[in-house]
């Protein structure tokens, strides 16, 4: 697998899920990004290599609404989905 592209898609992952949260509010992707830093001790960056780590999050932030900001990453992603690992990511920040 080529280096630079992995990095590639953790940017446009991580790219994704900050236009998200910033669409929502500044409040909302501070606290996200506390969050994510205070539990997991990581940040946007880390959550395509760590979904789990974004789908815990925003389950405990916003519970069962945290449905509509991951539709809303997979709307970003759309584009993307078709490559094996950014599916894999949109699959397990939806669990």
């Amino acid at each position: 697998m080529n280096l630079d592209q992995e990095q590639l898609r953790k940017a446009i992952v991580s790219l994704a899920i900050e236009k998200v949260l910033l669409t929502i509010g500044h409040p909302v992707y501070e606290k996200i990004i506390k969050q994510l830093s205070k539990d997991y001790n990581c940040y946007l960056p880390e959550c395509y290599e760590h979904p789990e780590y974004l789908n815990k999050v925003l389950k405990k932030i916003f519970g069962n609404s945290h449905i509509t900001i991951v539709d809303a990453i997979k709307g970003e992603l759309n584009e993307q989905i078709t490559e094996r690992p950014i599916a894999v990511f949109v699959s397990a920040i939806s669990e």
